[in-house]
């Protein structure tokens, strides 16, 4: 009867404990849970200690809240002037609505996944090979907001796409290195080109500086001998003028005259005998014999020029 007794006390510790169990939930942060109540969908548990009644509350779903990263498996594509191009891109996104996600598509991952696909392959195709690989912008923005506009009726938040990689066929690849090889071995030709016209326009400039700084050197040399020139002529006038000056003031002191008839006999006597030699010929004057008459003729012209 103990027996009995203490199994039925077990028995119900262990419901006691069952139903404590089931009825305490605990949701962690950055975490959802749905409950549905007899197979309806009840509520949403938020993070943290919840209440359920046990046998009638029923924990659906779980979803986490995180943003998580979805890789999207490459796929061929066909651009606009049709070359194939494989395309491996990767998916972020974040459920914000557990109700949605758990009732409104039965797999939003692969939903997700799929439109993505299908959307890449749409934009692709509208473009030429050269500008996928300029518009990548472009076409992560057009995936984003293409994906997002469907996946909000399944509680799902599409925040970028990016694509991981872009991979022509190998002929295309070796077409397109090829291509850059000639585009950068043009370039560097025409930068040679370049140079070696700067290098002729700076020895051209340099040539026309140094012979304009040769002329204007030559110019300045002139005008320095012809004010050079022109200053002597002037001082030597100066002086003349001067000595002629002081000539005058001397004729007119007392006795200047008589000097002045002295010299001028003396320079006339002088000349006669400094007179050219001309053929070893010698020219003297017809009166040569009669000095008194030559130093007269002499003063005559003095007092003449007087």
């Amino acid at each position: 009867m103990e027996f009995s007794f203490g199994t039925v006390a077990l028995v119900f510790f262990i419901i006691a404990l069952v139903f404590i169990f089931k009825t305490i939930n605990v949701v962690p942060q950055q975490h959802a849970v749905v409950v549905e109540r007899l197979g309806k969908f009840h509520a949403v548990l938020a993070p943290g200690l919840n209440i359920v009644v046990p046998f009638i509350d029923r924990i659906a779903y779980k979803h986490s809240l995180k943003e998580i990263p979805l890789d999207v498996p490459p796929q061929v594509c066909i651009t606009k002037d049709n070359t194939q191009l494989q395309v491996d891109g990767i998916l972020y996104f974040q459920v914000t609505d557990a109700m949605r996600a758990s009732y409104g598509s039965s797999n939003y991952i692969q939903a997700i996944t799929q439109l993505a696909q299908t959307t890449l392959r749409s934009v692709i195709g509208k473009m030429e090979l050269d500008k996928t690989f300029e518009e990548r912008d472009h076409i992560n923005t057009t995936i984003v907001n293409a994906i997002d506009e469907s996946a909000a009726n399944w509680g799902v938040k599409v925040l970028r796409y990016e694509i991981k990689d872009l991979t022509p066929p190998a002929e295309i690849l070796h077409a397109m290195q090829r291509q850059i090889t000639a585009e950068r071995e043009k370039r560097a030709l025409i930068a040679a080109s370049e140079g070696r016209r700067q290098e002729q326009i700076n020895i051209a400039s340099g040539e026309r500086e140094a012979a304009t700084l040769r002329s204007e050197g030559e110019r300045q040399a002139a005008i320095n001998r012809a004010q050079g020139e022109a200053s002597a002529i002037v001082a030597l006038a100066d002086a003349s003028a001067a000595a002629l000056r002081q000539v005058g003031a001397a004729i007119r002191e007392p006795g200047g005259m008589d000097a002045v008839n002295l010299r001028v006999a003396e320079h006339y006597v002088d000349a006669f005998a400094k007179l050219a030699k001309t053929n070893n010929s010698l020219i003297v004057p017809a009166n040569m014999g009669d000095m008194s008459s030559v130093i007269a003729s002499a003063l005559q012209i003095v007092k003449a020029q007087k």
